[in-house]
């Protein structure tokens, strides 16, 4: 399954307490992802929660536009990346 790095702005920031309610706003997200085959894998975020950096596993840039579109998210940005280890270099 290809890997994606996903950028998203969002103006008013990203709202997701530390709490139960956060937790539960993340597990629909998740579920919701499912219906398009997109796996979240974690996020980034910067200190004024106005961006945010994504690594999905999913099928296709379309199933994750798609599911941001379910998630009521942004996606400015669908980059396919592969993982270069620092440690992979002796």
């Amino acid at each position: 399954m290809p890997r994606y790095v996903i950028e998203r702005s969002l103006p008013a920031g990203l709202d997701i307490p530390p709490n139960e309610v956060g937790a539960r706003v993340c597990r629909a997200m998740v579920h919701n992802n499912t219906d398009f085959g997109v796996t979240w894998i974690t996020s980034y975020t910067t200190p004024d929660r106005k961006h945010t950096f994504c690594i999905y596993d999913a099928p296709s840039p379309e199933a994750i536009r798609r599911a941001g579109d379910c998630n009521q998210l942004p996606v400015a940005r669908v980059t396919e990346v592969r993982v270069l280890d620092p440690y992979f270099f002796k």
